[in-house]
């Protein structure tokens, strides 16, 4: 087995690369194997000395909520030479380093690879040089390096999103939220440039969360020569319309079908010379490379850090280079040459102006993105084809209010309308349905909802019976209901199952139902991620940072208490992004035994210096040990040594805009479901499902399935993909080792 790791971060700083420092470094300290920091990247590895150093458990204490990283970052031009790369080798073996997970982008793991292919002939020349000794040439024949993909940009195959990418997402639609409103008040145009190279994803997510009004990526230029024409045509058909604000989305990359660019100032003189509009420029630049982490950036570090350690010690012999990803929500890993050629294949289809082939080595999933995002820029939908079907979908929200659900209604409306088809909303959920509170919806009904938090067309957990099934047998007769689109938790659910049970009685009841996932608990059957916990888990992580803050001022134990009802997702999740020393949740439940070994810890921490205590529980944990039973056991226990306090986060955990993740998942999963929807009903078929995100594909499961597959009694799935998770982080979170 290996005994030393060096860690670096390099190129570019991306959100996330303290956390993957952190637990590359605990997790092979837990392991008894060393960990040495290399600072600024491979200058730090050219320069040895005191740039390369041990790390312990408490150098990486209180990092993973920083923007940035730590041990430094920076462009060495040297170690592109090999000379440079000669002292990198001498200064890595004379410390003893063994292999190194090397954070960064495509030119960060590029020099990795030309340092794992060279190493064997620098390591004879530096013997041949006698700098070093045959011994320690036999000691390291070989290096094994692991790449993490540390970059804003998720420009580089092998992982689904980068590190980093998902804040930078964060900064551009906060920035977009803000400019709407100003846009609006004086019906102004403003062109936002984003960063991304020669990648258009951070435009064109940026566009689809923030309801952008056009977009222009490298990848796939205008397909026309006049594209100022159409831009400016669409643009003003949407004022026409009624739109006050117009935001027009540029990647800092974007270029026509020429290779000619078109930048920020091209698009401005455009729109004011034919439009005659006032048009702002912002370039939001490097405010989305800084800040803390989102949530996701954080988790998505802490698992590729662990898991890089894990693969490093488990390698038998030399093993080439990999870079971890994650595909879905699982872990994986690509050898790193193949990601490199597969990452440079679409730079080089760009620079050759073969954007079809470009796109397509983007993937699946960029690809409908793009269509999804054409027809949402849309002034107004394509009319209905003469002697077209225009189906009768209708769309209702039910139980608690996740953020994201006027997200999933606006794209099931346009998309919809823009098919031809008329798209019902439902008033109040279930109820409204029983009322017949159901109203045709257009284009611009759902103007601005991209953005919104809460449910603009009302949701409540009411649970059908008895005479509201002949209600709402009579509510879908009487609007001539083909198909409904059902967008929430667990009362949507059931109130579906219950209609398919009365499908005898009320023959109304047979349409396709689909049943789209939208809770904070994510708790939802045939679906990994449901609409609104990534936006819950945010609200929370912001919310314990501050308390965090306050904690380490004055010698404190937090007991903070977040929702989920039966489902511990937000408590682990939480808990791994914030770094809680404990977490409580249903799954495991809680014991007197658990609360005096963790309050016996605290203690022993505290008379050692410790300064902070944060445990994270469960709403539903236990009955008995409730957050103030927790709270006061702990300040009886602590004595003088540190106070307790309990903060319940309740309802701020439903509130606020929806992340952009839960956008990206909301528009994903509507689309998805209308497309769906539109073929059942076309095909006469009555079949109901939900739909769900399964390993990284949209899946649907028949609704007849579901009760096999879920917990009746405690409301969640009977097997929880994120349990998986509790052993890392508990090593994590561990006290520094004496």
């Amino acid at each position: 087995m290996m005994k030393r790791i060096g860690v670096l971060t390099s190129g570019g700083d991306a959100q996330g690369m303290n956390a993957a420092v952190r637990a590359v470094v605990r997790m092979a300290l837990d392991k008894n194997v060393q960990v040495y920091a290399i600072y600024e990247g491979y200058q730090g590895m050219v320069n040895g000395g005191d740039q390369i150093r041990p790390f312990t458990w408490t150098n990486v204490g209180g990092i993973l909520q920083q923007g940035g990283t730590v041990i430094g970052t920076a462009r060495c031009a040297e170690f592109r030479e090999r000379s440079g790369r000669l002292k990198a080798v001498h200064n890595l073996i004379i410390n003893g380093i063994d292999a190194l997970v090397v954070i960064g982008g495509d030119g960060s793991l590029t020099g990795a690879n030309f340092l794992y292919e060279e190493w064997p002939s620098l390591v004879e020349e530096l013997v041949a040089a006698g700098q070093i000794s045959p011994e320690m040439a036999a000691n390291h024949p070989h290096i094994q390096i692991a790449g993490i993909i540390g970059s804003i940009d998720n420009d580089m195959y092998g992982s689904d999103v980068t590190t980093g990418s998902d804040t930078a997402l964060h900064r551009i639609v906060e920035a977009t939220d803000a400019i709407s409103s100003t846009a609006a008040s004086h019906q102004r145009i403003f062109v936002v440039e984003v960063m991304g190279r020669r990648c258009g994803y951070l435009a064109l997510m940026g566009a689809m969360a923030g309801g952008a009004d056009w977009v222009f990526i490298p990848e796939n230029p205008p397909d026309i020569d006049n594209w100022e024409e159409k831009m400016c045509e669409v643009l003003h058909l949407g004022r026409e319309a009624g739109r006050r604000d117009i935001i027009v989305m540029v990647a800092e990359g974007a270029q026509d079908r020429y290779g000619q660019p078109i930048t920020s100032d091209r698009i401005k003189q455009v729109l004011e010379e034919r439009l005659g509009e006032e048009t702002r420029i912002t370039v939001l630049g490097h405010v989305q490379r800084g800040g803390a982490p989102s949530a996701f950036d954080r988790n998505l570090s802490t698992l590729l850090g662990a898991a890089a350690v894990d693969y490093l010690l488990a390698a038998e012999g030399p093993e080439a280079p990999f870079v971890m990803g994650i595909r879905g929500n699982k872990i994986s890993r690509t050898p790193l040459a193949e990601a490199l050629a597969k990452t440079q294949a679409v730079a080089e289809a760009s620079r050759e102006q073969n954007y079809a082939e470009a796109m397509r080595l983007r993937g699946s999933s960029f690809n409908e993105s793009f269509q999804i995002v054409r027809t949402l820029v849309r002034a107004l939908p394509h009319p209905p084809t003469p002697g077209q079907r225009r189906m009768r979908i209708a769309v209702l929200n039910a139980g608690g209010p996740a953020p994201g659900m006027n997200t999933a209604v606006r794209t099931a409306v346009r998309l919809g309308t823009d098919k031809g088809h008329i798209m019902l909303g439902v008033q109040n959920g279930f109820r409204g349905l029983i009322k017949g509170d159901i109203r045709e919806m257009n284009w611009m009904s759902v103007s601005g909802w991209a953005s919104q938090g809460g449910a603009e067309l009302g949701t409540n957990r009411y649970i059908a019976e008895g005479s509201d099934f002949y209600a709402i047998a009579r509510s879908l007769e009487e609007h001539k209901i083909d198909g409904l689109l059902v967008i929430g938790g667990w009362s949507g659910y059931e109130n579906v199952l219950n209609m398919i049970a009365q499908r005898p009685t009320f023959p109304a009841n047979n349409i396709p139902i689909v049943c789209v996932p939208a809770s904070i608990n994510n708790n939802l059957p045939g679906a990994e991620l449901s609409i609104g916990a990534d936006t819950a888990l945010n609200n929370i992580v912001q919310a314990v940072d501050k308390i965090k803050q306050s904690a380490v001022a004055s010698r404190r134990v937090f007991v903070v208490e977040v929702m989920g009802r039966n489902c511990g997702y937000l408590a682990l999740m939480s808990a791994l992004a914030t770094g809680a020393e404990r977490f409580y949740t249903n799954e495991e439940g809680v014991t007197t035994s658990n609360l005096l070994d963790d309050v016996h810890e605290l203690a022993e921490g505290f008379s050692k210096g410790k300064r902070l205590g944060l445990i994270i529980r469960n709403e539903s944990a236990n009955r008995i040990y409730t957050t103030s039973f927790i709270s006061a056991l702990f300040e009886e226990e602590g004595g003088d040594l540190f106070d307790v306090r309990e903060a319940i986060l309740g309802h701020l955990q439903q509130g606020g805009n929806p992340s952009p993740f839960d956008r990206i998942l909301a528009t994903r999963l509507a689309s998805h479901a209308v497309n769906h929807l539109e073929q059942l009903i076309d095909a006469g078929e009555t079949t109901c499902a939900c739909l769900g995100q399964v390993g990284g594909s949209l899946l649907f499961t028949a609704m007849e399935d579901v009760p096999r597959m879920f917990d009746m009694a405690k409301k969640r799935p009977k097997k929880q993909w994120w349990l998986n998770l509790r052993p890392i982080a508990r090593v994590l979170a561990k006290p520094a080792p004496q």
